[in-house]
C-alpha cells in the first residue's frame, strides 16, 4: 500500500472520528452546553412508562440543569401518576419546575405538586382536588330485556359494583371510605410539596374537587406565580445559574399507528363507559 493511500485512510479516519464526537455541536449548536428540560405531560394519564423514560434520560444527561413538567392534563388513574410523582421526587440534584397549559387539574395539578415552583396561566383550569371512582349500573336494562345474573361469590363484597344489581349501604360505605383514603393521599403529597406555602387546614378546604382558574388558584397558593412556558423556562434557567438565552431539550415520540388508534378506543371506552379504578381526574362529561 502506497504511502499516499495510507494518508487517505488516516485523513478519512480521522474526520469520522471528529464528525463522530463532535458533528452534532456542528450542525446543531444548540446541542452543547447547559439546559432547560422539558418533558411534557399531556392528556389523560393512564401509563407512566414513557414518562418516566423521559425523567430517567434527563436525569442522567449531565447537561439538564433543571426540568419543566409542561402539563396539559385532566389527570388519570391514581397509580400512573403517583409513579410519575414518586420518580420526580427521587431527583434530588436536579430542580424541578411545572407549566400549566389549558388544564392541569387532579392528576396533573398531583404531579405539578414535585416541583418547587408552579406556574400556570389566569385561565389555566387546575385544582380538582380528590378522588373518583364510578360503577356503571344496568339492571334497569337488565330487566327489561329479560338478563338475570346468577352469581357465586367467595365473599361479601366480592362483586362490588356488579352492574346488574343495587349496590347495598354497606357496599357503598366501603367504597367511600377507600376513596376518601385516596384522598388523602393527595393531600400528603400536596403538603410534602407546598407544606411552607400551605397548611393542612388551607389545602383540605380546597380539597372537595372544585376547580379553579390559575388566577384563583394563585390566590389560594396552589401556583406561585402567573405566567406561561417561557416564562417557566426563563425562570428555571435563573434558579440554576444559566446565563443568557436558555437553551432547552426534550423528547419527542411520535406514536404509531397501532398507538393512535389504541388510543382512540380507549378514549371512546372512557366516554361510554365509567372507570371502575380509582382515579384522580377531571371529568367535564354529563354521565
Amino acid at each position: 500500500m502506497s504511502r499516499k493511500i495510507k494518508y487517505i485512510i488516516l485523513i478519512t479516519g480521522a474526520i469520522l472520528i471528529f464528525m463522530l464526537f463532535f458533528g452534532q455541536a456542528l450542525i446543531n449548536p444548540e446541542a452543547i452546553g447547559d439546559k432547560v428540560a422539558i418533558i411534557e405531560i399531556h392528556g389523560v394519564i393512564n401509563d407512566s412508562e414513557e414518562i418516566i423514560k423521559h425523567i430517567h434520560l434527563h436525569r442522567d444527561n449531565t447537561s439538564v440543569k433543571a426540568i419543566v413538567l409542561r402539563i396539559d392534563s385532566p389527570g388519570g388513574g391514581v397509580a400512573p401518576v403517583q409513579e410519575i410523582y414518586s420518580e420526580l421526587k427521587k431527583l434530588k440534584n436536579t430542580p424541578i419546575f411545572a407549566s400549566m397549559g389549558s388544564t392541569a387539574a387532579s392528576g396533573g395539578y398531583y404531579i405539578a405538586c414535585a416541583a418547587q415552583e408552579i406556574f400556570a396561566n389566569p385561565g389555566t383550569l387546575t385544582g380538582s382536588i380528590g378522588a373518583v371512582m364510578q360503577f356503571i349500573k344496568m339492571k334497569t336494562l337488565y330487566d327489561k330485556i329479560g338478563i338475570e345474573y346468577q352469581t357465586i361469590k367467595s365473599g361479601e363484597y366480592k362483586d362490588i359494583g356488579a352492574s346488574q344489581r343495587n349496590m347495598t349501604p354497606a357496599e357503598r360505605n366501603l367504597i367511600q371510605k377507600t376513596v376518601n383514603d385516596v384522598r388523602s393521599q393527595f393531600i400528603q403529597a400536596i403538603i410534602e410539596g407546598r407544606s411552607d406555602r400551605l397548611t393542612r387546614d388551607e389545602i383540605e378546604a380546597c380539597a372537595d374537587g372544585r376547580i379553579f382558574t390559575g388566577k384563583q388558584a394563585s390566590e389560594k397558593m396552589l401556583i406561585d406565580q402567573l405566567g406561561n412556558l417561557q416564562d417557566t423556562i426563563n425562570y428555571a434557567a435563573q434558579a440554576v445559574g444559566i446565563k443568557g438565552e436558555p437553551k432547552t431539550t426534550r423528547i419527542k415520540q411520535k406514536p404509531t399507528l397501532l398507538e393512535k388508534l389504541l388510543n382512540l378506543t380507549n378514549n371512546m371506552n372512557q366516554r361510554i363507559l365509567p372507570s371502575t379504578s380509582f382515579r384522580y381526574e377531571l371529568n367535564f362529561s354529563t354521565q
